[in-house]
């Protein structure tokens, strides 16, 4: 299979991954809330606990693909054991029950946690193997990037189309409108994950100080994730009251980031990944307040979204380009590899932050006095602008302090250069070894 094959095959993975991760994101407290049937608070609890559970899962997931060793290779594997108990359990998690209230939380705990698991199974392989598909550093950045294009798209699809979907199937019956659209989603990411197990081969035989760094990046950009994609929904709702503009502003602050996510591999190649991260944050916070000041201004608003758009993709892609640089400088040091490790290490924050952020937004509209599809009062709606505007900005701000001591740039043709000779070295042993 030619390189682009390669590339896109693995890049879709993600797609995957986001048809139903990028709804969780977005949509799952709404669901919760709105349709399911329970309280904010209740919501956001039950994503914290589940969070932090599903983060150890993240842990053994690593431990068990650094072990693995098969003819398929240590990830590849994985996309097809996880893929149909990922469809499976993000139909239990959208089916609502005859339970009692009770019964029904008891239900979204365990249905929640099995799918956050699966999403484990497939999603910690899929940032472990980029290394292991090839040396060569600027094909691991386009590896990257095509990742995160196919990511966006799987996001701009849910932004865009879940809404519609939800309405045309539900027929007036929100319940079966959800059901039926993630029912479709799931199956489609299973199908996306025999692919990707299809498309790629790990070519590369695998032979931390600097990994706090990616871990705490990973906490607060997903945090930032989805403080911008759930309260979005609440903001443009209630807030500003257009509810007609749902669907484009998921896809405009979505699709808005497909230029800066092409232009990631050739920046890369000009400039460093800490410079390029300060200007993605700069952006962010430049399109956060044009929203804040422009939203009496439909001009401001969409170009603020465009704006927040590069802003939050140029941290997604650079935040996982870091992460083949993180794994080579675990081998260069130690002299073994640990991707799988730092991968769960990576997914323990990345979950821990999105819990720990649902039950922020949870707790904030809880005593703001958030009350389901009614109109708010004056607290409640500070209270939602705070978690739109504010938190991200304090986010941002946040990233790029942690980047200032993200020093990996000036080590990376160092680490190729000492990282080759010892596979050279590995390669001529096995070569011996076979007369």
């Amino acid at each position: 299979m030619g390189k682009w094959g390669k590339r896109i095959g693995y890049g879709i993975g993600d797609l995957g991954c986001n048809l139903v991760f990028s709804t969780m994101a977005s949509y799952l407290m709404v669901f919760y809330t709105d349709v399911f049937g329970i309280t904010a608070a209740a919501a956001g609890t039950m994503m914290l606990v589940t969070k932090f559970i599903d983060a150890l899962t993240d842990t053994g997931m690593g431990l068990i693909v650094d072990r693995t060793h098969t003819k398929w290779g240590q990830g590849r594997p994985y996309f097809v054991l996880g893929a149909i108990p990922f469809a499976i359990f993000t139909f239990m998690t959208f089916y609502i029950p005859n339970f009692g209230n009770s019964g029904k939380l008891v239900w979204a705990y365990v249905t929640y946690c099995l799918l956050c698991t699966a999403y484990t199974v497939v999603n910690i392989p899929l940032n472990t193997i980029v290394p292991r598909l090839t040396s060569d550093v600027h094909e691991r950045d386009i590896l990257v990037s095509t990742r995160m294009i196919c990511a966006m798209i799987g996001t701009a699809i849910v932004m865009t189309i879940t809404a519609p979907m939800v309405k045309f199937f539900g027929k007036g019956n929100e319940a079966r409108g959800y059901l039926v659209t993630m029912t479709i989603y799931g199956i489609a990411a299973m199908l996306i994950f025999f692919v990707t197990f299809a498309s790629t081969e790990e070519v590369v035989p695998p032979t931390v100080s600097k990994a706090c760094i990616l871990f705490l990046l990973n906490l607060f950009y997903f945090s930032l994730y989805v403080v911008r994609n759930t309260t979005v929904l609440y903001y443009f709702k209630y807030n500003l009251g257009r509810t007609e503009w749902l669907s484009l502003v998921g896809i405009l602050g979505i699709l808005s980031g497909l230029p800066m996510l092409l232009a990631l591999p050739a920046l890369e190649k000009r400039f460093s990944k800490r410079s390029l991260m300060f200007v993605s944050v700069a952006l962010y916070i430049a399109g956060d307040l044009m929203i804040f000041l422009g939203k009496n201004s439909a001009v401001f608003l969409l170009a603020g979204l465009v704006i927040t758009g590069f802003g939050i993709y140029g941290i997604f892609g650079i935040t996982f380009a870091m992460q083949p640089d993180v794994i080579d400088y675990s081998e260069y040091k130690k002299n073994s590899s640990v991707a799988g490790l730092i991968a769960a290490f990576q997914g323990f924050f990345v979950k821990g932050g999105m819990g720990l952020t649902s039950f922020v937004i949870g707790a904030f509209l809880k005593n703001g006095g958030y009350v389901a599809n009614a109109v708010q009062t004056d607290k409640a709606l500070s209270y939602i602008e705070v978690c739109f505007i504010w938190i991200p900005v304090v986010l941002c701000v946040i990233i790029a302090v942690l980047t200032w001591f993200y020093k990996l740039d000036s080590l990376r043709s160092e680490m190729t250069e000492e990282l080759e000779s010892r596979r050279r070295k590995i390669a001529n042993g096995n070569e011996r070894c076979d007369f």
